[in-house]
């Protein structure tokens, strides 16, 4: 139940909060300058008693195994010029109340918020002493498929052409570094809520400063930063030879109606939408806005969507690897047919982006065409 139902509900509502899906023990909030089994120095952060957070509505999932991955999220909020702590104590109840009472979740989805101020928060219950012991995993709800896997941090704002604060940006690289040092996590795994589901999160901005992020976390903790490869994000209005392909995968998988265009129009999108309903994952896939983003296309959906391919395979979606070979500059001179140039152009790519050469387009071929 909520500390007060409708007074909760409507300055919920009134502020127009909506929040990213990012788990009872209460740690104490971690000080300052204390270290890590690593020796890297931990970020204040402060529990979930220190901001009066609701008890869980259900069992927390604590993982006997460690994280191997950190994701970014943004809170989709208003970008709030109030950075007092306090604030950030009232952002981390309304975050928990919405996630709590709207998507009817056991508790706040992520692992940790970062408010504009800087000041970080306990999301999910235990998360805090998970992170504190460095051999536990909280399962949160931040991220779907990687919820088992990965670290979530929503911070507040939005960012899609807002500039991210100092205070926001000292904060999250401090934590990631703590993070980073306690689980033995590596400061390329840090990435954007966008990277493994269809959504816009974490903003334009804020993503495009995850290789910063990554760069900056790598040099606190002495690690190897290797940038990873990702899958693309299109929208509506997007154009080029990676939406022809999408169109024509979309095509293989009974789409008829899409025209192989190279721009991401209405048609396509309706197309999108589909598909992801078809496969279960219709609605919002970033709880950051209540607005669905149903055109949106990007993370695991590439995943879901690219076959494996070899010699003979034919089709729509053979002609999508020739498009994506081409502009790369391997163009095979076949079209439609997966015959032994095409297999050829496919291990001459595999070699000079360091794959498995074995000239069928699988998995982390598509990858890399898209990406």
């Amino acid at each position: 139940m909520s500390r007060h139902p409708e007074l909760a509900r409507r300055a919920l509502l009134s502020a127009g909060l909506a929040v990213t899906a990012a788990g009872a023990l209460g740690a104490p909030a971690v000080a300052a300058g204390s270290r890590s089994a690593r020796g890297f120095a931990a970020p204040s952060i402060s529990g979930t008693g220190a901001w009066d957070a609701r008890s869980a509505n259900g069992s927390i999932d604590v993982l006997d195994s460690k994280p191997s991955k950190i994701i970014v999220h943004h809170t989709a909020t208003g970008n709030s010029s109030d950075t007092s702590q306090s604030h950030a104590f009232a952002l981390s109840r309304q975050i928990q109340d919405f996630h709590m009472d709207s998507n009817g979740w056991i508790d706040t989805g992520q692992n940790f918020t970062n408010s504009r101020g800087g000041h970080l928060t306990e999301g999910r219950h235990k998360s805090l002493a998970a992170l504190q012991g460095g051999s536990q995993h909280v399962l949160g709800a931040h991220a779907g498929e990687q919820n088992d896997v990965a670290l979530g941090i929503e911070n507040e704002g939005t960012y899609t052409d807002a500039s991210v604060p100092g205070a926001l940006w000292e904060s999250l690289v401090e934590l990631c570094s703590y993070m980073v040092s306690q689980y033995g996590i590596e400061a390329g795994a840090i990435y954007g809520h966008r990277d493994f589901m269809s959504t816009a999160c974490p903003g334009d901005v804020l993503y495009a400063r995850l290789p910063d992020l990554r760069s900056a976390v790598g040099s606190a903790t002495g690690g190897a930063v290797v940038q990873p490869v990702v899958w693309p994000l299109l929208r509506p209005g997007a154009a080029g030879p990676v939406v022809s392909a999408l169109q024509l995968l979309l095509r293989a998988r009974g789409a008829g109606e899409v025209v192989v265009n190279g721009v991401f129009d209405a048609v396509t999108g309706d197309a999108v939408a589909r598909f992801r309903r078809e496969r279960g994952v219709a609605g919002p896939s970033c709880y950051a806005s209540r607005v669905a983003e149903p055109d949106v296309f990007g993370g695991s959906d590439w995943a879901r969507l690219v076959p494996v391919l070899g010699v003979d395979a034919s089709g729509d979606a053979v002609r999508a690897v020739q498009v994506l070979l081409t502009a790369r500059g391997a163009h095979s001179g076949e079209r439609d047919r997966f015959g032994l140039r095409t297999a050829g152009s496919v291990r001459e790519f595999q070699a000079s982006r360091g794959l498995r050469v074995s000239g069928v387009c699988d998995r982390e071929t598509w990858l890399r065409l898209l990406g």
